[in-house]
């Protein structure tokens, strides 16, 4: 009876020992299934905020390199814009050359021509005067530089008054006479005319 229940008792803690081990392989089994889920979980979640980290790091980039493109054209406007304001006259310079040229050759006639009639000699020079005069008015006229027109009547804006002076052949306030030509650009006033105006 005793060795009967010695055996009943061995095979008792036998069969607690298989249930405990079977109760610990499922804990383990279960503990290592619910791992494998969070990892499954998480794998997800680091591979999205690894792209999102990429996407980021791609836009930062390209971001830096517009930026820096457009610090570049803006510098490349700048120097333009600079270089335009230095070199504007540059054309109107160029006109004017002809002018001098013209100039210098009837000063070089002048000294050519010593033995010339002083009359003659005064009459070829004016003529070279008038003609440069031309010339150089037409250069002026086609960079926007006119003469404000001495028939027109009295503006205070364009014409300055200097004197007054009595007129059979003016109303009061009418130009008598121009003292010194005025200047116009494109519009704007560069030099007002200086006038004589009828009492």
């Amino acid at each position: 009876m005793m060795y009967n229940t010695l055996r009943n008792t061995k095979q008792g803690v036998s069969n607690m020992s298989n249930e405990s081990e079977e109760k610990d392989t499922a804990e383990v089994e279960q503990e290592l299934e619910t791992e494998t889920q969070e990892s499954e979980e998480i794998a997800p979640e680091l591979s999205e905020l690894d792209t999102l980290k990429a996407a980021l790091s791609a836009s930062e980039d390209r971001y830096h390199r517009v930026h820096a493109d457009f610090e570049n054209i803006k510098k490349r406007l700048e120097k333009e814009k600079y270089q335009a304001l230095e070199y504007s006259n540059e054309k109107f310079a160029k006109d004017l050359i002809p002018v001098i040229d013209a100039l210098e050759g009837a000063i070089k006639a002048k000294d050519a021509q010593a033995d010339t009639e002083p009359a003659q000699l005064l009459e070829k020079v004016s003529e070279g005067v008038d003609l440069t005069m031309k010339q150089f008015l037409s250069i002026l006229e086609k960079h926007g530089v006119t003469p404000v027109p001495e028939d027109e009547a009295f503006d205070p804006n364009i014409h300055n008054a200097v004197q007054q002076m009595d007129s059979d052949n003016h109303e009061t306030g009418e130009i008598v006479s121009t003292f010194q030509k005025g200047y116009k650009y494109k519009g704007r006033t560069l030099r007002d005319a200086m006038v004589i105006i009828a009492n």
